[in-house]
């Protein structure tokens, strides 16, 4: 490959093309300097606001500077793709005290698969155009900064609740990368379209978003049913409501997604009935189904213990009834500290309420 040779706009119109015929729903092109968003990560990291998540700092400066993580990394090609199932009540369910509100991103198949796979595909098409050049596909699998990465490719901006914005497809969308050693025609950077909105913040219900645009990890209820491995901290269970997987709560109040559209990937429709599932239900999983139903999900990297443990509190933020605490005093014995903790806690919550 001779980037002398290559005629960069027209090249940069073909990826474009290319990634639309793969089914993503938007491809921009951007520059490797993150410079700006290495100062706030360094400022959010000092205030220790990535809690367990010791990836965000174990790489160094790779995770913001692209050349050092993939050699000769010249332009990023970004990519977006819907995921938001069809006939799903966010508000009906998070009303209903007694069923169980996974994250939209979880209710389908993983998505870290299917869109590397998209991405490589994006890769063959310009190698058969241009020969062989140096590359690598991401998508949230490996030290990088997606999101700012985005947002300098003209895909959406970063709003207050730290999730990318698009204006005209709201937020619920996946995110992809491939670095590489190409010379390309970039994209204008998105600008912010927050304004004094802070719908996000009011909603939030831990109060994890602690100023405009700075998330504390460690009181985000995606981080604490996802990323934390130990016990979840007492004073943020009744908090909880009946998020058992993750969060969306910051994503359904934002006005930016009225204008959001179902995906036109099947694979991220829900499966196994886990949009309209109780918390008794999936409580009652044993190990074998929990892993049988989770198969290809993102779900099954927390494991039955932290399930289980997300379920617990979930049961305990519930109404109060018979079969419900017959089942949490039948399930306590014979478990690990860690889920016999989080059981005793739903018993004395229900218990309280009768």
């Amino acid at each position: 490959m001779d980037n002398n040779l290559i005629n960069k706009k027209q090249l940069s119109q073909k990826i474009k093309h290319w990634g639309s015929e793969l089914g993503f729903q938007q491809v921009g092109i951007s520059p490797i300097d993150l410079g700006e968003t290495e100062k706030f990560l360094h400022q959010w990291l000092a205030k220790d606001y990535h809690g367990e998540m010791d990836f965000m700092q174990k790489h160094g400066l790779k995770r913001t500077r692209p050349a050092l993580l993939e050699s000769g990394t010249q332009s990023i090609i970004s990519l977006r793709m819907d995921y938001y199932p069809p006939a799903f009540d966010s508000q009906q369910t998070l009303k209903n005290p007694q069923q169980a509100f996974i994250s939209r991103y979880a209710l389908g198949r993983d998505y870290h698969k299917l869109i590397r796979k998209k991405i490589q595909k994006l890769a063959q098409k310009i190698t058969s155009e241009i020969g062989e050049f140096g590359y690598r596909a991401f998508t949230d699998s490996a030290p990088i900064m997606e999101k700012p990465i985005a947002q300098q490719a003209g895909l959406g901006w970063i709003g207050k609740h730290s999730n990318l914005i698009n204006s005209s497809a709201g937020s619920y969308f996946f995110l992809g990368e491939l670095y590489t050693n190409i010379d390309l025609i970039y994209d204008a950077p998105a600008t912010n379209h927050c304004g004094s909105c802070q719908q996000c913040m009011i909603a939030c219900p831990t109060d994890a978003i602690v100023e405009p645009y700075v998330v504390d990890a460690r009181l985000c209820i995606s981080y604490l049913t996802i990323e934390l491995k130990g016990a979840i901290p007492i004073e943020l269970r009744s908090k909880m409501g009946n998020h058992i997987y993750g969060c969306d709560d910051c994503q359904i109040c934002c006005p930016w997604n009225r204008f959001t559209e179902i995906t036109a990937e099947k694979d991220f429709y829900p499966r196994h009935e886990l949009d309209q599932a109780t918390l008794l239900k999936l409580f009652l999983w044993t190990e074998q189904e929990f892993l049988k139903n989770t198969e290809g999900s993102a779900i099954r990297r927390i494991g039955y213990q932290r399930w289980l443990r997300n379920i617990a509190v979930a049961l305990g933020n519930s109404k109060a009834d018979s079969e419900t605490l017959k089942i949490l005093n039948q399930t306590q014995e014979n478990q690990s500290p860690l889920l016999q903790e989080h059981i005793e806690w739903a018993i004395q919550q229900l218990t309280k309420k009768i």
